[in-house]
């Protein structure tokens, strides 16, 4: 797995991250890497801040520093938190906003959310259509290309990156959950 970027890595061991988080926040951080260079090299057209998918990708959970019990267990406390924590910390709002909105979409959503929602679903091979269809009208879009053609080179892509998500899981798993 890719490490994480020199930013955020440094944000995750000031604030004391816990193990299991790292784990979980690189694990999402790889896979958003392998999304963005796929939509780079199959969608030249389509224009997004790489740097923001990936710094959002690597800090979208940050706020399961303040809500540890959301790390085991359902919860989106640590949505507001994250991004709060963030704003606090200094990052600007282009990066920051990723810890408040990863958890849910629309069509009002920017392409740069969209990828690191979608990472943050695909890194443990889970399956989100609405998602992948409002990624797949985005490219479409963009590349002007029809939406089954860009969904079917989509979805080849996602299975690829979901074929790896057992070894993930247990990178994430050999964590503890406590520092």
């Amino acid at each position: 797995m890719r490490p994480l970027p020199p930013d955020a890595a440094e944000l995750l061991t000031t604030l004391h991250a816990q193990p299991r988080l790292v784990a979980h926040l690189r694990a999402v951080h790889d896979v958003a890497c392998q999304l963005v260079d796929w939509v780079t090299r199959h969608h030249p057209t389509a224009t997004f801040d790489r740097e923001a998918v990936l710094f959002g990708a690597a800090t979208h959970d940050i706020g399961k520093v303040e809500h540890p019990a959301e790390l085991s267990g359902p919860g989106s406390a640590h949505e507001p938190a994250g991004h709060a924590l963030l704003r606090h910390h200094g990052v600007p709002e282009r990066l920051a906003r990723f810890a408040g909105t990863h958890g849910s979409w629309s069509s009002a959503t920017t392409f740069e959310e969209l990828l690191v929602s979608l990472a943050d679903k695909v890194w443990k091979a889970k399956r989100v259509e609405d998602l992948e269809h409002l990624v797949t009208t985005h490219l479409a879009t963009v590349g002007g290309r029809e939406p089954w053609d860009v969904f079917l080179a989509l979805d080849d892509e996602l299975d690829r990156i979901a074929a790896r998500a057992d070894e993930r899981l247990a990178f994430q798993a050999s964590c503890p959950i406590a520092g």
